[in-house]
């Protein structure tokens, strides 16, 4: 009797095992446990969770994990997440993708596409209308509100074409750092500086909720394309997980995203889409290793 159940035992164990065998990418994901999630602070953490509500139910499902978003104070606050292991995947945005594959170790999964842009996207610089800015050189002796050190559109696009065009930003207005784009559009909207850098996707979004009226805004600059704000996991994820996450975000389709904007795909993105910001960096003389 007791050499049957020894018997039981074992074939109940290696019944399991073969259904774990068949069934790998659910006995991966019940290994993994949670897939933890950064999110840039763009705008107000509490929207910025929300705006993102269904890619993280999307991921959920996908993977069969639970899914865990974290907003930093700060883009830096994202990329030490990853390098500290804590965070799994990330929305990065394009100049903080750079800095992060510089020091954490990250892979670019891919770039939103939505009904309103495509893979890449443009930074502005806005002025309330009264002001009487009309070109970057009109900057000078004004005030000015950057988004983040960290940021594409925020800081390193503007910033460059401020040097290209001869200003020195350093001492030909006074500039501050925001810490969002809403931050940023706000305070040129309020009165409290002249003139701010921010993405045109988020500049619309901030008119379209009313935080900002457009009809008393002047667009004083806008650059070449950017290439998209990617998704990006950490380069040491167990490449089968790494390839689950590829395929999760490969088969998304018309998601809600932030105030009536629908991702209609991701677009798979490789580390060479974003050469053009690196060489955005150099012009600012940028050492990427030792920025954090």
């Amino acid at each position: 009797m007791r050499a049957w159940i020894r018997i039981w035992a074992q074939w109940r164990w290696l019944a399991g095992l073969i259904v774990c065998v068949g069934l790998l990418a659910p006995c991966a994901a019940q290994a993994q446990g949670t897939l933890n999630i950064g999110l840039v602070p763009a705008e107000d953490p509490r929207l910025m969770i929300a705006d993102n509500q269904a890619m993280i139910e999307a991921l959920r499902t996908s993977l069969g994990m639970e899914v865990k978003p974290f907003v930093a104070t700060d883009y830096n606050g994202v990329i030490e997440a990853l390098r500290a292991k804590k965070l799994d995947v990330a929305l990065l945005g394009p100049f903080s993708y750079v800095l992060a594959a510089s020091v954490a170790g990250v892979d670019p999964i891919a770039v939103p596409e939505t009904q309103k842009q495509g893979a890449s996207y443009h930074s502005l610089i806005i002025a309330r209308k009264e002001r009487n800015i009309r070109s970057l050189a009109d900057l000078k002796g004004k005030t000015f509100a950057f988004v983040d050190p960290s940021s594409t559109s925020g800081h390193l696009f503007p910033k460059t074409a401020m040097i290209r065009a001869g200003l020195d930003p350093n001492a030909d207005f006074r500039s501050i750092f925001a810490g969002s784009h809403d931050a940023s559009a706000i305070a040129v909207q309020n009165g409290k500086v002249d003139a701010a850098a921010v993405a045109d996707g988020l500049f619309e979004a901030a008119v379209a909720r009313g935080v900002v009226k457009g009809d008393e805004i002047q667009i004083v600059w806008t650059s070449d394309p950017i290439p998209g704000a990617p998704a990006v996991m950490r380069s040491d994820l167990p490449e089968p997980l790494k390839q689950r996450i590829r395929a999760a975000f490969a088969s998304m389709r018309d998601l809600p995203w932030s105030k009536g904007t629908i991702i209609k795909r991701w677009v798979p993105a490789t580390d060479a889409n974003f050469a053009v910001v690196r060489e955005a960096a150099k012009v600012l003389n940028l050492d990427l290793r030792k920025m954090k």
